[in-house]
């Protein structure tokens, strides 16, 4: 067990608690920049997918499991983000302008999604994404003329000082380089006031306004930095699909998101990314396993949403802090062993002072 003794303040707010975090986070960094040297296309372009799910679960966090906010239209935004990147790119433009003005065009779409959804909450707030959802699929069907409508639009590669990234390798460090700093981001905003704010606003609305905070001010923030996240990484998966349709950023697509960071361990940025690890291999999984089953069962056309349905359904009613908890809770029963105690390790229900009131 590893005892940290605290001599300042500033230890509370370090972006690695001790060394042993620099040395396993380091060695995890380098295992991710070595696999494309030993791994085949196929399955860098497959752990590719898996960053930019990691990217995108990371921007939903930010609202779900940083601030509490239920987002079942996060689809919009990579949308936003994959269609602004693929006109820029057909306008001649470089990816230094594309990618950024894919995430600040999310971003203004989030702002302007929080303005009235910050007044709702729960199921209300739920159901406000959603529509914001089907607008933006309604909006790229009819506006054929730049996005292709329901044909679709082919994607350039991204391209650097002129120079047009064509392998798979070369999109994978594009991405992995944007989920570290989408990570760093995210770490940096927790750290600062207004990610404090947020978390206790998740954790408590009445409580947070009785201590000054902004309510309206900090849901618009987090809608802000969740859109321009998930903006960012819908400029990688549109570069990832090479073409664009659409059905592709339907209701199924925010569910997969929603699922992600419940499955991965909601209000932690571990979560994301073990999320994205996790419904990556289910996706694959799920395919691979639709050749074995019968064919009337394997040609169902809402076999993956029921199958990701139950699984939300079962994380949520049996293992609500995801799979990054139990490993958490599994780590410290051996740090601590023999000196446990059996009730620690159980599963509790979770109580606010404030919400007796009601």
């Amino acid at each position: 067990m590893r005892v940290i003794f605290k001599r300042s303040y500033n230890q509370d707010i370090r972006l690695a608690r001790h060394s042993g975090h620099l040395l396993w986070y380091g060695l995890l960094i380098a295992l991710a920049l070595a696999a494309p040297l030993v791994l085949d296309a196929f399955y860098v372009g497959e752990v590719t997918r898996v960053l930019i799910y990691a990217l995108a679960g990371l921007g939903l966090m930010v609202l779900t499991g940083f601030s509490g906010q239920v987002s079942l239209g996060h689809a919009a935004f990579l949308a936003i983000g994959a269609y602004t990147n693929a006109v820029l790119l057909a306008m001649g433009y470089s990816s230094f302008i594309s990618i950024p003005a894919a995430a600040l065009l999310s971003m203004l779409a989030g702002m302007i999604v929080a303005l009235p959804a910050s007044r709702m909450a729960g199921p209300y707030l739920a159901i406000a994404t959603l529509a914001f959802a089907i607008l933006v699929e309604d909006i790229i069907v009819k506006w054929d003329g730049v996005t292709g409508g329901n044909r679709g639009m082919a994607v350039e590669p991204p391209m650097f000082f002129g120079y047009q990234m064509w392998e798979p390798w070369q999109l994978y460090y594009l991405s992995l380089a944007l989920l570290l700093f989408g990570i760093l981001a995210a770490l940096n905003i927790l750290r600062s006031p207004a990610g404090r704010a947020m978390i206790a606003i998740r954790d408590s609305e009445v409580s947070a306004r009785s201590l000054g905070i902004h309510v309206t001010r900090t849901k618009l923030y987090a809608f802000a930095v969740s859109a321009a996240l998930t903006g960012l990484a819908g400029a990688l998966l549109a570069h990832y699909l090479q073409y664009l349709a659409p059905e592709t950023f339907a209701i199924l697509l925010s569910i997969l998101l929603l699922l992600m960071i419940v499955v991965g361990g909601l209000g932690t940025v571990h979560g994301a990314v073990l999320g994205a690890i996790l419904i990556g291999l289910l996706e694959t999984g799920i395919s691979i396993g639709k050749d074995w089953l019968p064919g009337a069962i394997g040609t169902l056309p809402g076999l993956e949403p029921l199958l990701f349905g139950l699984i939300l359904v079962g994380f949520i009613l049996f293992e609500p802090l995801g799979v990054y908890g139990r490993w958490v809770k599994i780590r410290t029963f051996f740090e601590y062993f023999p000196l446990y105690r059996k009730k620690a390790f159980k599963r509790q229900r979770a109580y606010l002072k404030t919400e007796r009131m009601h």
